[in-house]
């Protein structure tokens, strides 16, 4: 399935790829395989997994790395599977098995930072240690196909899926999995540590503060692999969690369309192309409000028809990958 995905962004671009490109498809596929291995630990279900899979392996960020050399999307595509080790392996109680197990969770980390080493020494410079990566550049992830022209890389899980992603960080949080939520602030902090380190220090290190984004962004997927599984599942009494992830994204559409108003009074029209952008992602975002309005329904008369909230949520979530990966893939390519 991921392959097939793959091959319907990439395909009517192939007749202008040249030497590394062909890397691009092969880089979402074998991503989106990693990000569905390593959630398989966490995740109880089939769809939850697939879900991560695609929100990695296709997600803003990833797609969004076409700008620079394929070799950084090639290690971006790694990085999931650095983590499998990690995620089979059981912390006993015993000295050792907590070392390695620490080990194992830093691999990522090491393997990242050997990249741009052994890449300086045969002078490849696949991506620029400078490269801004700003703290408002978060606020992209409220609409990423908006901001595609102007930022560095695109941040975000698209629209829909951010309330399986709250959902899955706040079951994260209330099961105490400190060990996944420390992993990913610790790569956040390295990708803005232009915030508290020197262009002299970061040019040093010699890593692009890019590469670090990929460790919170495979966690990002893993999380709403497990909202997805926690919104087929949930019963009565998470109605109420269903009913805030529904105001949360009628609160995201209602930001998106006051953005819209804003690029459509800009002089001669300018913002228009940006303004309709923002009232598709507020429009995506309703339609989310529309299926989790239905869970909330079911959940709060307690019937459970697991299959219908499956079809309703893989119809929805795959309409938005869909449509804004190819978005993406023809905006770069």
């Amino acid at each position: 399935m991921y392959g097939a995905f793959a091959v319907y962004l990439y395909r009517p671009h192939f007749g202008g790829f040249t030497g590394w490109q062909w890397l691009l498809p092969l880089n979402a596929w074998w991503a989106a395989l990693g990000g569905y291995a390593v959630s398989r630990r966490w995740v109880a279900g089939f769809t939850g997994s697939l879900l991560a899979g695609l929100l990695y392996g296709f997600s803003p960020f990833l797609l969004s790395l076409a700008k620079f050399h394929p070799s950084v999307s090639l290690l971006a595509a790694g990085v999931p599977w650095l983590f499998v080790p990690a995620a089979a392996t059981r912390t006993l109680s015993s000295t050792r098995s907590r070392w390695l197990s620490l080990l194992l969770w830093l691999l990522p980390f090491g393997v990242i930072a050997l990249f741009f080493y052994l890449s300086a020494e045969h002078q490849l410079f696949a991506a620029p240690p400078q490269a801004p990566v700003r703290l408002p550049d978060l606020a992209g992830a409220l609409a990423p196909l908006a901001l595609l022209p102007r930022s560095t890389v695109l941040f975000g899980v698209y629209h829909i899926p951010v309330a399986a992603f709250v959902l899955g960080l706040a079951m994260v949080w209330i099961a105490r999995r400190w060990n996944l939520l420390l992993v990913a602030a610790a790569g956040l902090a390295l990708t803005f540590s232009r915030s508290f380190l020197g262009a002299e220090q970061i040019a040093w290190l010699g890593i692009s503060p890019i590469l670090w984004l990929t460790i919170p962004m495979v966690w990002c997927a893993v999380w709403s692999g497990i909202g997805l599984q926690g919104l087929v599942a949930a019963g009565h009494a998470d109605r109420h969690w269903i009913l805030a992830l529904a105001v949360l994204l009628g609160t995201l559409a209602i930001v998106t369309l006051l953005l819209a108003a804003r690029c459509f009074q800009v002089f001669l029209g300018l913002g228009d192309g940006y303004g309709r952008l923002f009232v598709a992602a507020a429009q995506i975002y309703l339609l989310g409000v529309a299926v989790l309005g239905v869970i909330f329904v079911l959940t709060w008369r307690n019937l459970r028809w697991h299959g219908l909230r499956w079809a309703l949520l893989s119809t929805v979530l795959g309409m938005d990958i869909f449509l804004s990966a190819r978005y993406i893939v023809d905006g770069l390519l």
